[in-house]
């Protein structure tokens, strides 16, 4: 094997395929790690970091499962019936249903906060209902549906298995550094939440989309993500200079 005799180290197609495919998962990542950081935000105060810890924890040992099935992972994409004329497989079936849990959970998370009556961040006592054991068994579901989308990827980007361990490896590291900042900061900025949840709906619609035949290219919903974020940003910077000119 050339993992074993290390050819590895002196060919440059491994190491551009282990960055191309460690950025792309990383890329894949952030609409998981976007609805962790807003499910944890309905724990206490005490249980959000750990709660995040074993969401990507969760993600992290589903994604190295599903490599562990290649063969498995491969017959998913068979069709398994077909409806007026379209061929669903079992992929497709997975990433359906998890668009609906999706925008139905993005919807409720949305109607709770246009509901409140003050505009605050998460209560340090958490969410009314909301148990460590609920929210993590939410996470490890939509961990499956995202992780189906990053492994088929990971299979199609790389030929070598331990190439793909070590890309979603990387990816899921980055990611638990950037778990908690990213949580915070969603939890203390409503406007950001609710763009966040947006983003969900809209991961949701697309997943459906995909589901039926109808992709979308991701790089144009994380295009208008980035436009959306940017967006908030200046309106962020606007806010605090106008809090400054006041208290001057």
């Amino acid at each position: 094997m050339e993992f074993l005799t290390f050819a590895w180290v002196t060919n440059p197609e491994i190491w551009l395929s282990l960055v191309t495919l460690s950025a792309l998962e990383i890329v894949l990542g952030i609409d998981n790690l976007v609805f962790i950081a807003i499910l944890t935000g309905r724990l206490p105060a005490h249980q959000r970091a750990l709660g995040r810890r074993v969401g990507l924890a969760l993600a992290l040992i589903t994604r190295l499962m599903l490599l562990a099935t290649l063969a498995w992972i491969v017959g998913l994409v068979e069709p398994v019936f077909t409806v007026a004329g379209k061929a669903f497989s079992w992929r497709d079936m997975i990433l359906i249903g998890g668009g609906l849990f999706l925008l139905w959970k993005a919807t409720v998370e949305i109607h709770e906060m246009v509901e409140k009556e003050e505009d605050e961040p998460d209560s340090p006592q958490g969410a009314a209902g909301a148990t460590f054991r609920g929210v993590v068994l939410q996470i490890a579901v939509i961990d499956i549906i995202f992780s189906l989308d990053s492994v088929i990827t990971a299979v199609g980007m790389a030929d070598q298995l331990w190439v793909m361990v070590t890309a979603v490896v990387i990816a899921m590291i980055i990611m638990i550094i950037a778990a908690n900042p990213l949580a915070e900061f969603v939890s203390t900025h409503p406007t950001v939440k609710m763009l966040a949840l947006a983003f969900l709906l809209l991961i949701g619609v697309i997943l459906i989309a995909d589901g039926l035949g109808l992709h979308v290219p991701k790089g144009y919903i994380y295009f208008a993500l980035a436009f959306s974020v940017a967006v908030e940003t200046l309106n962020h910077f606007v806010r605090r200079r106008r809090k400054r000119l006041k208290g001057a």
